[in-house]
């Protein structure tokens, strides 16, 4: 069977946003589609931007490097993949946002290669609720501790949380996962007064459930673009 077209799978990603969201008395313009490139084309990228996209995530620094010399239309670019400190230097260069940061030395080699000029970057703090040890993340117990240590740390603006549930086949099960890091924000801005608008949670399987339960970002992938090439 013949793969539709990017913008004509946008149109039906969006419409699922939009239920999701009045499901949740929501307004679906306050879900960041993010398009997660990952294994995809340029060309693929510029289908997306043409149709309207404006935020594209990858996994892999020296990909998106490669895309970013390629693509014609102009994004904003997310590394919502792991990020290990010696390549923070290459990060802080090319990408917008980070979802990945999960200690403060990280966060300061993205402060310290941040480019002159540019605004600082946006992170968010990836918090593992799975207890998978194959997972990466700051533990739950740790998170209040380390976004203290990062709020004023210059040319970084720390924005929120990010997980990634555990894979199942209905995706109703990552509900309490997701919920989870919600309570996990809304005690934290309670009891210290930080501003933690953002909440990026929610994939191509589960994104419908993540804006039900209060996500801010969504990276959408396999929806978007098919199956991936590479």
């Amino acid at each position: 069977m013949e793969e539709l077209p990017v913008a004509d799978r946008l149109v039906a990603v969006r419409a699922r946003i939009a239920d999701a969201a009045a499901r949740a008395n929501r307004d679906p313009d306050d879900v960041l589609l993010i398009a997660v490139s990952k294994g995809m084309p340029a060309a693929c990228v510029d289908e997306a931007l043409a149709a309207g996209v404006e935020d594209i995530g990858e996994n892999r620094i020296q990909e998106a490097a490669d895309k970013q010399r390629e693509v014609r239309n102009a994004a904003r670019w997310h590394l919502i993949g792991h990020l290990q400190t010696n390549k923070a230097g290459r990060a802080a260069a090319i990408f917008d946002f980070v979802h990945s940061v999960d200690s403060r030395r990280i966060a300061e080699a993205l402060s310290a290669h941040r480019p002159a000029g540019r605004d600082p970057i946006g992170v968010l703090l990836e918090v593992d609720l799975t207890g998978l040890p194959t997972r990466s993340g700051v533990a739950e117990a740790d998170v209040e501790a380390l976004v203290a240590e990062l709020v004023n740390v210059p040319a970084i603006h720390v924005m929120g949380l990010m997980t990634i549930a555990p894979f199942t086949a209905d995706p109703q099960d990552a509900r309490a996962t997701f919920r989870r890091l919600r309570h996990i924000r809304d005690h934290m801005e309670h009891a210290t007064g930080w501003a933690l608008p953002e909440l990026s949670m929610g994939m191509s399987n589960d994104f419908e459930i993540a804006i039900e339960e209060g996500a801010t970002m969504v990276r959408i992938g396999r929806a978007i673009f098919g199956e991936r090439v590479a």
